[in-house]
């Protein structure tokens, strides 16, 4: 998420939408990405296939947190200068 929920902020309904789009789209790569995994699984006893197929979700998952993490804290430091 684009930033992090904490109680006692408040968000204005289009940080909202964003925060609700960001995790839809996530939800939805992981989500294909599963399907996929469980086609390429089905009848076989393949558990190395399975692992890296694992960890490719796990990367994917840590790779948007950095990102999200370094886009939030660029728009923090815009914010500061421009105060």
């Amino acid at each position: 998420m684009p930033k992090l929920i904490r109680e006692g902020v408040t968000y204005n309904h289009k940080e909202i939408l964003e925060i609700l789009f960001d995790f839809s789209a996530f939800k939805d790569r992981v989500a294909r990405k599963f399907k996929d995994l469980s086609r390429e699984i089905e009848g076989k006893a393949n558990e190395h296939e399975l692992w890296v197929n694992l960890y490719l979700i796990s990367s994917d998952y840590a790779e948007d947190s950095n990102i999200r993490a370094r886009k939030q804290q660029q728009g923090e430091a815009l914010a500061q200068k421009i105060s």
